[in-house]
């Protein structure tokens, strides 16, 4: 039961931890290209995978419950302790940075097609229409998300590392 356990934690680390981390960078590129269904998209999957990395906590204790009593594993044990407040602050800084930056960039991004759609009948003194380029706050939206993912990624990584080395 120990290995089915460790084999579960392993798998969901890597099938949903990992996407999590990865998706929104791919909602950067899609607020790059101006396409707003798939910030959308992406915050939403984001969303869903950040709680579903609860499993891996889960399977975690559910592994380390089984484990050997030589190793004296415990929640007190210094790199597990440090990993689960690092993957507390991860799953922190994605639900409560990453996704809602993301869906108010995609909401941003659907304003504006909305009033290009709406300006392109308009026609300037040029007589050629004009479309509505994407307010400032896109920039620090692009920022704020490349830095919040940024962070909750590195913690990631460091659960990984102590995971792996066990110190």
């Amino acid at each position: 039961m120990g290995t089915l356990l460790n084999i579960l934690h392993v798998v969901t680390a890597v099938f949903i931890v990992g996407p999590m981390a990865v998706l929104p960078m791919t909602g950067m590129r899609a607020i790059r290209a101006g396409n707003a269904g798939q910030v959308l998209t992406l915050a939403t999957s984001t969303f869903v995978l950040s709680l579903a990395s609860l499993a891996v906590v889960i399977f975690g204790f559910g592994a380390m419950s089984l484990a050997d009593e030589r190793f004296h594993l415990s929640v007190t044990t210094p790199w597990i302790l440090i990993s689960i407040v690092l993957y507390i602050i991860a799953l922190i800084v994605s639900l409560a940075m990453v996704v809602p930056i993301m869906r108010r960039a995609g909401h941003r991004l659907q304003e504006a097609e909305g009033s290009r759609v709406g300006a392109a009948g308009t026609a300037t003194a040029g007589g050629s229409s004009v479309a509505a380029r994407p307010a400032g706050s896109a920039m620090s939206e692009y920022a704020l998300i490349g830095m919040s993912s940024g962070i909750s990624a590195v913690l990631l990584l460091v659960v990984v590392i102590l995971m792996v080395w066990k110190p």
